[in-house]
């Protein structure tokens, strides 16, 4: 039996701690002996984790400077530090601070793997939580395999650190049946209407997933004459912002923000459209998790749509990453019943690729092809 660890700075709301907890829940516990590790003893995901699987946590919250302090020591005093057992393979589930301390592993009878969640535009950028660039090439060369995300994430990547010699791409892991089990399920009476277009946005509610420029052309379809409503689940830093761009856009009553919920799926199905916002996108979960439901999908051009939605846009719509091709795509769907409706059927086409075995099984031969 191999033992694996998995390290990521917390097992929060966001879309790597959820696939993350998917993936260990779903591989096969008599061949892998699984530690999941978080850096901070947070998140709502972590009540997911399924029996058998040990939880540990390096420390029991974040705080400011943590990250500052965490840079005066070396990655190979912090692995000793944080990570007292032997393993047969660490892993960290994402780029940054957790890439750093498992870099620092010197037992030449671990392997080393990292997951790379999201498209780097400059070195400078990938290195922050390091204490230089030079730090951050001398980490990663040290993993003996990088997993992106998608394909477009890699090559971000690889172009910066040049370790494509290294590098694969898997999928992330969705509980496909699960989602659809979890649709069936009740919603509130009276929250969806009948004569609304009913527009669906999920995540974070952080700057990079665009969800200000999602109300502002919200409004602007209202102001043209669509009965369109918009709900956007999801909790984050942003909230307050977003609750007053709501009110000063006098647009209360047809967008509604509703929270993390263990449950987003039966409100998703409800929906006719899911929206991507994004600004940056790794490989989006949120937009998988629509396919699997076959709710119709429009996002802007981010990493990784195109691996879901096809090279020519077969199963969804992707616009020019900016607020008015985006505006422009969504009057063009809602004024086209017939295309709305193809794009449904393409959508529950496309999610079966995307099924919680196939996904799992391909991060399975990989930890088993490890020499």
């Amino acid at each position: 039996m191999k033992s694996i660890l998995f390290m990521i700075p917390n097992l929060g709301h966001g879309g790597a701690e959820k696939v993350l907890v998917n993936l260990v829940n779903h591989m096969d516990h008599s061949k892998f002996n699984i530690t999941v590790m978080t850096l901070y003893d947070e998140g709502v995901n972590k009540q997911f984790l399924a029996d058998g699987i040990t939880y540990k946590s390096c420390l029991n919250r974040s705080f400011p400077g943590i990250a500052h302090m965490l840079k005066l020591l070396t990655p190979k005093q912090l692995y000793r530090c944080f990570v007292k057992e032997h393993y047969d393979v660490a892993i960290s589930y994402l780029e940054g601070q957790t890439a750093r301390i498992i870099s620092g592993c010197d037992d030449p009878n671990t392997k080393k793997l990292c997951w790379i969640h999201r498209t780097y535009c400059s070195k400078k950028d990938a290195a922050r939580l390091f204490r230089s660039e030079r730090e951050a090439q001398q980490c990663y060369d040290s993993f003996d395999k990088i997993v992106s995300v998608s394909a477009d994430v890699q090559t971000a990547f690889m172009n910066l650190f040049l370790l494509n010699d290294k590098g694969v791409v898997l999928y992330n892991t969705n509980q496909s049946d699960y989602i659809l089990q979890a649709a069936e399920k009740p919603v509130p009476d009276n929250l969806f209407k009948k004569d609304e277009i009913k527009l669906c946005a999920m995540g974070s509610l952080i700057p990079v997933k665009g969800f200000d420029r999602l109300i502002s052309i919200h409004r602007r379809l209202r102001a043209d004459g669509y009965p369109v409503h918009t709900y956007i689940l999801g909790e984050g830093s942003e909230k307050e912002k977003l609750v007053s761009q709501i009110a000063e856009s006098k647009v209360n009553d047809s967008v509604t923000l509703l929270g993390y919920q263990a449950n987003p799926y039966c409100y998703m199905t409800h929906c006719d459209l899911f929206v991507c916002s994004s600004f940056s996108e790794g490989f989006s979960t949120a937009t998988t998790e629509a396919l699997i439901l076959g709710v119709p999908v429009i996002t802007t051009q981010v990493s990784g749509m195109r691996e879901l939605l096809g090279q020519n846009c077969e199963y969804g719509v992707i616009t020019e990453n900016d607020e008015v091709a985006l505006y422009q795509g969504l009057r063009t769907l809602i004024q086209s019943p017939e295309k709305l409706k193809c794009y449904r059927e393409k959508a529950v086409e496309r999610g079966k690729i995307f099924c919680t075995e196939n996904t799992v099984c391909a991060v399975e031969e990989l930890l088993f092809s490890l020499p």
